[in-house]
């Protein structure tokens, strides 16, 4: 029997904003050590932006992504990268076999092809190597020619869409990369494809990096390299994340940071598309909130984000959750920087975030149903495979 979604004990953090006063069309410009990286958190105008540089390709179009649904967004999609193709660009797309399962047919898979696009489904059912299926490519990147690169959390879905799935579209952020860093983004993509899982970029440039979840001086980069961040956190950690699931070292470190005084804040989905994720997520609530992290929940609609905000200079966007999958078994690529101005300009959007979510107290969640702690029990004994 599926038991009912508890509601949590919650209070209102601030007036919701207007939509006057967060205009659709809006996007954040920060420069970061030679590189101009333009945040977007509306699919519309992310998915024009990409559809753009690929029409302008003059060499290549490189593509991965989680989700590619061969929707109303997906098919446009589907016809610019075809165009691509057959102007004789190098055009490469790479599909997570599971992710796209459903929302991608093997039809439009046959049409890209057809045009001469290199279309590769990753990690599809192999008998001979069935532990493989378990490993999901969850990356979200894009490489146009040796000027342009995307990363960050959205699919390749009319989810994301305002014009198609009006307000209740999903709520993501993604960034659009100019410079050095873009040369780096085009080693990302061609290194996994010769299937080298734990590359890394060279020397950061300046502070700005690219970050796998594997790698070989540490096993698990991407939680080694934010351990170290919430140690030497001294003012704020800010998280957004849609599937919050850390593991209990992860879940030490950020209650060790609000114990000494770091402003830790959690901003998480009230409108899941995972139930299980969330029971899961709200059976660590009574521990960190008794350290002094205050959570949030986003109540609008589904909030896809996956942003970390430290101090008031470095921050992550990417496609990396902060749950078991995504920081020891998925492959994930993300963006880190020691950036006043990114790091700002992300602070803004997550206090618009907060602006239109209800903050979870402890009092009131300490009294919480019998049904919403069974429900918790269950998310949480299933927290390695959600």
């Amino acid at each position: 029997m599926r038991l009912p979604l508890p509601s949590p004990s919650i209070k209102p953090n601030a007036m919701p904003m207007t939509a006057d006063s967060k205009p659709e069309t809006q996007t954040l410009v920060a420069e970061c050590a030679g590189n101009d990286i333009q945040v977007f958190v509306e699919g519309d105008v992310l998915f024009d932006a990409m559809l753009s540089d690929f029409a302008t390709a003059q060499r290549r179009v490189w593509l991965e992504s989680y989700i590619f649904a061969d929707d109303a967004v997906g098919r446009e999609f589907m016809k610019v990268l075809s165009d691509c193709s057959r102007r004789g660009l190098d055009v490469r797309v790479r599909v997570d076999a599971v992710g796209s399962h459903f929302g991608f047919s093997g039809g439009s898979a046959h049409s890209l092809k057809a045009a001469g696009v290199k279309f590769i489904w990753c990690h599809p059912w192999q008998w001979r190597k069935p532990w493989l299926f378990h490993r999901r490519n969850h990356r979200k990147l894009a490489v146009v020619d040796d000027r342009v690169a995307y990363l960050g959390g959205f699919n390749i879905t009319a989810l994301n869409s305002r014009r198609i799935s009006g307000e209740a579209r999903w709520r993501d952020t993604h960034f659009r990369l100019c410079g050095p860093v873009v040369d780096d983004a085009r080693r990302a993509y061609e290194s996994f494809g010769r299937g080298d899982l734990k590359w890394r970029c060279g020397d950061d440039q300046d502070g700005i990096q690219l970050l796998t979840n594997h790698g070989h001086a540490c096993r698990f980069r991407l939680r080694c390299h934010l351990k170290d961040r919430f140690k030497s956190a001294r003012k704020r950690v800010w998280l957004t994340t849609p599937y919050f699931v850390p593991d209990s070292g992860t879940q030490r470190d950020l209650c060790r940071a609000a114990v000494d005084g770091v402003d830790v804040r959690v901003l998480v989905p009230g409108k899941s598309d995972v139930p299980f994720v969330q029971w899961a997520a709200r059976a660590a609530y009574s521990s960190l909130l008794a350290s002094g992290i205050r959570i949030f929940e986003y109540q609008p609609r589904v909030l896809h984000a996956k942003t970390l905000i430290v101090d008031d200079d470095w921050s992550t966007v990417g496609t990396a959750n902060f749950d078991y999958r995504s920081l020891f078994i998925n492959y994930e690529l993300n963006l880190a920087a020691e950036c006043h101005a990114l790091n700002t300009a992300l602070a803004t959007l997550f206090e618009n975030d907060l602006n239109e979510s209800l903050e979870v107290r402890q009092q009131p969640w300490s009294r919480r149903p019998l049904s919403a702690r069974m429900a918790e029990f269950i998310g949480w004994s299933a927290r390695h495979w959600l």
